[in-house]
């Protein structure tokens, strides 16, 4: 009888020892933020970690590696371990503005990665001071092509998704405008007020308030469908630039080599936490739009993207600083 308890007492003391060990060897998933605390990007990461959590049955954690545009936190991942340990919470400038701009980053957007999945869209819109004598994309270009490069637009400066965005206008209208870069989209924003530059490419949540008071005049937007929240303007692709389309992203990104059981997985239960009606009202207050694909589809994204960017760079001759 001794030896039954004895027996029963290691038993259970080796069940809670490999519990404990076991519970020791489940590592927390890092999810990489390439920028800034408490920027949107960053405040959208919060959203997503502790859903993901539950879902996945691991803890989920962010980590802001900032610097270089974000190519110090894409490098991070791409030189993870391929096990799914590692998240990359990729844009379209990480992905596609800037190698467009820089061949010589310290990381490939389609060799070092394997797409998860797509987490939401934000809209841009085409403004111009009230001064400009257009009151849609039509108008604009007609008067673009009379004044060549006398149309000072902004951007939150050289190679960002705002500038291409509007050399890639330039390029499908024929127009000639002229850039002045700022350091971030709010310098810009502010001259456009004043009067100084003429138009520029924003964020429909950052131009909406002006928009509404007056304070600049909207022409188009530069997504695929018009916008909720100002169903009578029509997106530029209708005001006939055909394809045209500059909308920004985030998606999940992980380690090439990632083994697509874990990738197909991770994708799945992040569909889930993007069609939460809490997360999509949470992301909407941000300015983005909850959105899901596959890893595939992705995949095709990443590339289409990358590839007209750098169509816009060699055609608009853009040298980086």
């Amino acid at each position: 009888m001794m030896y039954v308890r004895a027996a029963v007492l290691i038993a259970t003391a080796w069940g809670v020892f490999s519990s404990l060990a076991n519970a020791q060897s489940i590592q927390p998933i890092r999810l990489i933020v390439p920028f800034a605390v408490s920027g949107p990007t960053d405040i959208a990461a919060r959203i997503i970690a502790p859903r993901l959590s539950a879902s996945l049955g691991r803890p989920v954690v962010v980590e802001n590696k900032v610097g270089a545009t974000g190519a110090i936190g894409a490098e991070f991942v791409a030189k993870a371990a391929p096990d799914g340990n590692t998240i990359l919470f990729g844009t379209s400038s990480i992905m596609g503005a800037n190698p467009a701009m820089s061949p010589k980053l310290p990381y490939d957007p389609i060799k070092d990665f394997s797409p998860v999945g797509l987490v939401a869209t934000i809209e841009n819109v085409l403004v111009v001071h009230p001064s400009v004598p257009a009151n849609n994309v039509v108008e604009l270009i007609r008067y673009a092509k009379a004044n060549p490069g006398k149309l000072n637009y902004g951007s939150s400066g050289l190679g960002s998704t705002y500038h291409l965005g509007a050399e890639l206008f330039a390029n499908q209208t024929g127009t000639v405008l002229t850039h002045v870069p700022y350091k971030g989209q709010g310098p810009a924003a502010q001259d456009l007020l004043a009067g100084h530059i003429q138009l520029m490419f924003d964020s429909f949540n950052s131009a909406y308030p002006n928009i509404k008071s007056g304070r600049v005049r909207a022409l188009g937007i530069a997504s695929a469908k018009r916008h909720a929240d100002l169903p009578d303007l029509p997106t530029i692709q209708e005001q006939g630039v055909n394809g045209y389309l500059t909308t920004i992203w985030v998606a999940f990104y992980v380690p090439a080599k990632t083994p697509k059981a874990i990738v197909d997985r991770q994708s799945a239960e992040l569909i889930k936490v993007m069609q939460n009606p809490e997360v999509k009202e949470s992301f909407a207050k941000l300015g983005m739009q909850s959105a899901i694909n596959t890893p595939e589809e992705l995949g095709v994204l990443t590339k289409t993207e990358l590839a007209k960017w750098t169509k816009v760079v060699k055609e608009a001759n853009i040298k980086p600083e």
